[in-house]
């Protein structure tokens, strides 16, 4: 039983990643005609560095056996 739910769980997620990104919506009428058009991505850095923070952070507190040195 777990060989059948390895060998099909990838095909299953490849599957459902493609019937999902063929239902996205089309892009607005007159996207990309302009030359200096900006991608608002500043927000996602900022969210994709404080996870990463607070991972690390984790990470640390775990590795220190919970002892914060005072």
């Amino acid at each position: 039983m777990i060989q059948f739910i390895k060998k099909t769980f990838p095909l299953a997620i490849l599957l459902s990643t493609l019937v999902l990104t063929g239902l996205a919506q089309p892009p607005p009428p007159g996207y990309g005609e302009e030359e200096d058009q900006e991608t608002p991505i500043g927000s996602g850095i900022v969210i994709l560095l404080a996870l990463a923070g607070a991972y690390g952070a984790k990470k640390v507190y775990d590795a220190t056996g919970s002892q914060i040195p005072r």
